[in-house]
């Protein structure tokens, strides 16, 4: 009777314990949650930049603090600060384009009736007969989609003006994190391994494609998407087109998505150039946006991201507008992150059934 009380009352201290760490666990995230973003991109760029901590320590070994310092000074110059100045000359581009769309000078109306206007008569009987002849009706729907997105663009900007403060704070302390991560990054992540109530193999195979995915969206799928950005921004600011940097953001953000690319972009700008007799700028820039801009997907993807962490494209589709929706900009890369270790968990959960079911061979 004795050591059935005593079992009892164990097995309720351990359930009470689990229940108090997840509820202790709980509170943790809640009081982290407002800076979740600071937090996030500390820990993806100390992955990142691991490689390079680890180079300057074998070079200065018994100094941690010294290789991290470098390393954060290294991240701040070479990345945050050259992210900081795009972020102001869009802002800059942003809130003067939606100045131009409110005073009239810029009419979107306008450059669809010119391309309405240049286009072939056979081309305009086929829209007549397929119901799309309605142009006014299409012409204020788009110029409506267009303007709302510079609105929304320039109200972002202004209220990260307003909120200086508060950005400042999330910026310090990723900065603050992102040293820690560096300097006790290996120690911290040897404690939530030990932590984690899994086998030992399942834990090593969760914690390296976590790291092998981070990386692989950040320089794969980010790093390519800023590249035709920067291209696509630069042809357009050598055609004298008006606000490239904006452009070229839109261009960085679209080609993120698979099924989208950059090209919804740049298309429609080389249709409007071939339509109003600019031949040569819309020759230029399809020339530019197939060979150039279209080129550094299928050229630098592969290898940067590799074929480990090759997802389906739905995927990555489905789970970077999902990830968005929950989590801002941030969901660039915290959807398709998601998206991975769910494939990785059930292909290790599929594994270990197969293995199970799996009939020993006879004696």
């Amino acid at each position: 009777m004795k050591l059935s009380k005593m079992a009892q009352s164990s097995t309720l201290e351990d359930k009470s314990f689990v229940l108090l760490l997840v509820l202790v666990s709980l509170a943790f995230f809640w009081v982290l949650w407002p800076f979740y973003g600071a937090v996030f991109w500390g820990a993806v760029l100390a992955i990142l930049f691991n490689v390079l901590f680890l180079r300057l320590l074998k070079k200065m070994p018994q100094k941690r603090t010294l290789a991290a310092f470098i390393t954060v000074s290294g991240i701040l110059v070479l990345v945050i600060l050259p992210v900081g100045l795009l972020s102001a000359l869009l802002t800059q581009e942003a809130a003067s384009m939606y100045q131009r769309v409110q005073s009239g000078d810029m009419s979107f109306s306008r450059y669809f009736q010119q391309i309405y206007n240049a286009l072939p008569s056979w081309i305009t009987g086929m829209l007549d007969r397929s119901g799309l002849n309605n142009l006014g009706l299409i012409q204020e729907r788009v110029s409506e989609s267009l303007t709302k997105g510079s609105q929304f663009i320039a109200t972002q900007a202004l209220s990260i003006g307003q909120n200086a403060f508060d950005f400042f704070v999330s910026f310090f302390i990723m900065l603050y994190l992102l040293f820690f991560f560096l300097r006790d990054g290996g120690a911290l992540s040897l404690r939530i391994k030990e932590a984690i109530p899994l086998e030992a193999e399942i834990k090593r195979n969760l914690f390296s494609k976590f790291t092998t995915v981070i990386r692989a969206t950040v320089k794969g799928n980010i790093v390519v998407a800023m590249l035709q950005g920067a291209l696509g921004g630069l042809m357009f600011w050598f055609l004298g087109i008006h606000a490239p940097v904006l452009w070229g953001t839109m261009m960085a953000f679209l080609s993120l998505l698979p099924a989208v690319g950059a090209a919804v972009v740049w298309i429609p700008v080389a249709i409007y150039f071939l339509a109003t007799g600019s031949i040569w700028q819309g020759a230029l820039l399809i020339a530019y946006g197939v060979l150039v801009i279209g080129l550094v997907d299928n050229v630098l993807r592969p290898v940067l991201v590799g074929k480990d962490t090759k997802m389906p494209d739905y995927v990555v589709l489905v789970s970077t507008i999902g990830g968005m929706s929950l989590f801002g900009l941030n969901g660039f890369v915290i959807g398709p992150v998601i998206a991975a270790m769910f494939m990785a968990a059930w292909d290790i959960f599929l594994k270990a059934r197969q293995d199970e079911t799996v009939e020993p061979p006879p004696a």
